[in-house]
């Protein structure tokens, strides 16, 4: 038998419920920039291979040593394997060691910075300004004239030979 009181318990967890969920909504919604392309998480998954999927959409990471772009060399442009944004030029690609693909500076406007302090570290994570695709992070381990290495998942790119920006 539900008492007044138990009833009052009740339906006061249950606005408190509603309440937290809205507000956590509305951060949410706040905290997640509006992007130039957007996709729902089915068309995402429809446009993008799993593995693809997984990175750009779930911020996992490639095998180290697994990215055939790792050893691409031509000139031309690294394009955000979501929505094809122009990210880096092939003239600050260089080999860091590492399996992934590394370069020393993004082109202009092509990326956005966060911090990201997951696994117990602290890093900068790079993502692709047009979608928000994570794309993998930059550490300032790499060579002039920046200092810095821009070590982005190989399954996160594709590469469009030609003329560099």
């Amino acid at each position: 038998m539900l008492t007044r009181r138990a009833f009052s318990i009740a339906g006061f967890a249950g606005v408190a419920a509603f309440g937290f969920s809205r507000l956590a909504k509305s951060q949410a919604a706040k905290a997640e920039p509006a992007y130039e392309i957007t996709h729902t998480d089915a068309e995402w998954r429809r446009l993008l291979t799993p593995q693809q999927y997984d990175v750009l959409r779930r911020k996992g990471t490639e095998l180290p040593f697994s990215s055939p772009l790792l050893n691409e060399h031509r000139a031309g442009i690294f394009a955000c394997a979501g929505c094809n944004q122009h990210l880096f030029s092939s003239t600050t690609k260089f080999d860091s060691g590492t399996g992934w693909p590394s370069f020393w500076a993004p082109l202009p406007n092509a990326v956005n910075e966060a911090q990201d302090n997951s696994l117990g570290m602290e890093r900068t994570e790079i993502s692709c300004r047009r979608c928000g695709g994570h794309l993998g992070h930059v550490f300032d381990d790499g060579p002039r004239p920046t200092g810095l290495r821009y070590c982005m998942d190989g399954v996160a790119l594709k590469f469009i030979p030609g003329p560099t920006a």
